[in-house]
């Protein structure tokens, strides 16, 4: 990963890290940083992940999302594969700057999650269960895929 310092200025004491106007964020340990993304019309969460500085530098370059895949140890340019790529309509940053949301628009069929849903949040959990007497049951609310996964992405994916 590209060092945070290389491309975004370290920040300042709590009231330019709080009113000021230059982003300045703050990335975790790793080196990484929250991005809860929205669906710029309907306010509807697709996804979370994460961008290290390098993935935040090319969101706000490009106005499309890219991200920081842990599990892959890679740049992730969002929609490369599937089409579904993210139009970044506006990023926010929240008061100490250590988590971003994007709202944006999708591409392609509109799906955001790899599983061919709208968005990744596809399943809820009745609130009322009782974990200590058994697993905790999920409702599927995500209604149809919007691509076949294995088409888009081969098998094991």
């Amino acid at each position: 990963m590209t060092s945070e310092t290389k491309l975004f200025p370290p920040a300042g004491n709590k009231a330019a890290l709080e009113a000021g106007d230059v982003l300045t964020p703050r990335f975790g340990p790793d080196g990484t940083i929250a991005c809860v993304t929205v669906d710029a019309d309907s306010g509807q969460v697709l996804m979370v992940a994460y961008m290290s500085a390098e993935s935040l530098a090319l969101t706000i370059q490009t106005g499309e999302g890219w991200y920081w895949s842990r599990s892959r140890n890679e740049l992730w340019h969002k929609g490369a594969t599937s089409g579904n790529v993210q139009k970044v309509v506006e990023l926010l940053t929240d008061c100490d700057q250590d988590a971003l949301v994007l709202r944006v628009r999708v591409d392609g069929t509109g799906a955001t999650c790899h599983t061919g849903q709208l968005s990744c949040f596809y399943r809820h959990a009745p609130i009322g269960q009782k974990a200590a007497e058994g697993p905790v049951r999920l409702e599927h609310i995500g209604g149809d895929r919007l691509f076949d996964p294995v088409k888009v992405y081969g098998h094991g994916h």
